[in-house]
């Protein structure tokens, strides 16, 4: 046979499969079909992307159908514009993200439908229940960063804080530990969820710090005094310049039944790092040799701090066996003090929702930025809840005092929270999909306090491993990306000791412990004053 031979051959079969083809995939479309069957059901989906209240400006809700068939089709429309339409034989259902936006963008506020149909093996097309999810008015913010890492304890040596883009799929690293020498990071927090005042910490290795980012610049700043050792937690002042923490010493221990381990704190206490002055202050209300205090949280207008509390570890401890602590039976308070950002004086000292009470530990508040809510996680115990079934997440309404168990709970563990900046939307750590895997969670908050039905942060790839097999946690809301490279930052970490800022200590603050309290404490040397109130 020669060349030519060939040549008509290959473009005969070409031809025919062409054909083959298209007629075979007009008939697989069920569109405009009579004799299709009604599954009389809903299918069955993951993530489960139904009933859902969903940002205009979400990235795609890609989904897998777990139904049995050989061939797969979605119609996705609203009020406004052409249908999305995708048809293949896995099941594996990718939206083109330009089609979404652009049929979200023209629908905020109306009904989104998917219409799934599944040909089976005998060849016959059944049509399932639609799924009808409604698009909000309210966007959400564009970013969110998080620590991502293994599962097992083991794996932690390998992890980073990442940045998502919400609005599609992009994820880039902020900071990876491969760069600072495998130590470990956390408690990056962003002011007022913008990039250009944010913070993060590191553990363990020669980069041990926070690093600070103001105005472009990374700062690494060593903040242990006389009275503190390493802190976390960090709740930014609106005034920008101020910063509350805890400080504590942790105990991570493990569990051969039930829960697999617990954090417990030996004793904490929560200090202000003053921006401008490099000063470590505290005052004996939030620094109570009695209490262990945690979880520092401002309110908008910068005149209330929030916090949590517990009586000292020696309360819970076995007098025969001080090693022996009922750490089952340790819950916390939580509180708040009145402060005046001007004067820098503190106010009285109030209970909010006792523990005992509530039966509730409670930790993590956070205040909307409206300042008309407070989320906060309550447990059966414990001042970290992210190992704990019993964790749930809270709605506190500053407005009336009342509060309840938040509609987004599931009944695994559910902590950890962030507000968007519009106060509409949160997102939080939830372990519900298997109990060992943490991942984010969105739910959008009505004025009344009242949460949607949550939904998983959207996947490009739903299969991949390092998707299925990564821990998402401390979720942290931002409307724009961190504009400082890993590199940077990894830089700022090694800094030479001599470019490292130390902070310096309010003499005042280990008389206080002394039980001399003085009548006021210098916040920035004696130009300032900080009144103290007695318990």
């Amino acid at each position: 046979m020669n060349f030519n031979n060939i040549l008509r051959m290959g473009s005969w079969w070409i031809s025919f499969c062409a054909v083959v083809f298209f007629s075979a995939g007009c008939s697989r479309s069920p569109e405009g079909r009579t004799d299709i069957q009604s599954a009389n059901r809903g299918a069955v989906i993951q993530p489960d992307y139904s009933g859902l209240l969903i940002p205009p400006n979400i990235a795609p809700l890609n989904f897998l159908i777990k139904e049995a068939g050989q061939d797969y089709f979605v119609r996705i429309h609203s009020s406004h514009g052409d249908p999305i339409r995708i048809q293949n034989r896995t099941g594996h259902i990718q939206i083109p993200i330009k089609d979404w936006k652009r049929l979200l963008g023209e629908n905020a506020g109306q009904p989104l439908t998917a219409e799934i149909f599944v040909r089976n093996q005998s060849g016959s097309w059944l049509n399932y229940t639609p799924i009808v999810n409604q698009i909000s008015q309210d966007s959400i913010d564009g970013y969110l960063a998080y620590r991502k890492f293994g599962s097992l304890y083991n794996l932690f040596k390998k992890m980073g804080i990442y940045q998502r883009c919400l609005e599609d799929f992009s994820e880039k690293p902020v900071l990876v530990n491969k760069l600072t020498q495998d130590n470990c990071m956390n408690c990056h927090n962003f002011y007022q969820n913008k990039t250009d005042r944010w913070l993060l910490h590191l553990r363990g290795g020669p980069g041990t710090s926070m690093l600070l980012v103001t105005d472009g610049k990374a700062k690494k700043i060593d903040l242990k005094t006389k009275f503190n050792g390493p802190a976390a937690y960090p709740a930014w002042h609106p005034s920008g310049e101020l910063i509350a923490f805890t400080v504590s010493k942790l105990r991570l221990f493990f569990h051969e039944t039930g829960e697999c381990r617990d954090v417990l704190d030996r004793y904490s206490d929560i200090i202000l790092y003053d921006i401008p002055t490099n000063t470590v202050t505290t005052t004996l209300d939030i620094s109570s040799p009695d209490r262990m205090e945690i979880w520092p949280a401002w309110s908008p207008d910068g005149r209330t701090l929030y916090f949590c509390s517990a009586p000292k570890i020696e309360t819970f401890e076995n007098p025969e066996n001080p090693s022996d602590i009922a750490y089952d039976k340790i819950q916390y308070d939580l509180m708040r003090m009145g402060y005046d950002p001007v004067q820098k004086t503190w106010g009285k000292l109030e209970t909010v929702i006792s523990a005992k009470e509530s039966g509730l530990s409670i930790t993590e508040p956070r205040v909307s930025p409206d300042g008309h809510f407070l989320l906060f996680t309550g447990a059966a115990y414990s001042q970290f809840p992210i190992y704990l079934q019993t964790a749930d997440i809270y709605m506190l309404d500053l407005r009336t005092g009342k509060w309840k168990k938040s509609e987004a709970n599931s009944d695994r563990a559910d902590s950890f929270h962030s507000w968007s900046s519009s106060s509409r939307w949160i997102v939080f750590s939830s372990k519900r999909d298997d109990n060992i895997f943490t991942r984010p969670y969105f739910s959008h908050i009505d004025s009344s306090g009242s949460a949607s039905k949550p939904f998983v942060m959207p996947q490009e790839d739903l299969v991949s491993q390092e998707v299925s097999l990564s821990v998402y946690n401390v979720p942290e809301f931002a409307n724009e990306p961190v504009k400082m490279s890993p590199q940077a930052l990894s830089d700022a970490a090694f800094s030479k000791p001599e470019e490292m800022l130390t902070a310096k200590l309010d003499p005042n603050v280990l008389l206080q412990r002394k039980n001399i309290a003085p009548k006021s404490i210098a916040v920035d040397g004696g130009s300032k004053k900080m009144k103290t109130t007695k318990r």
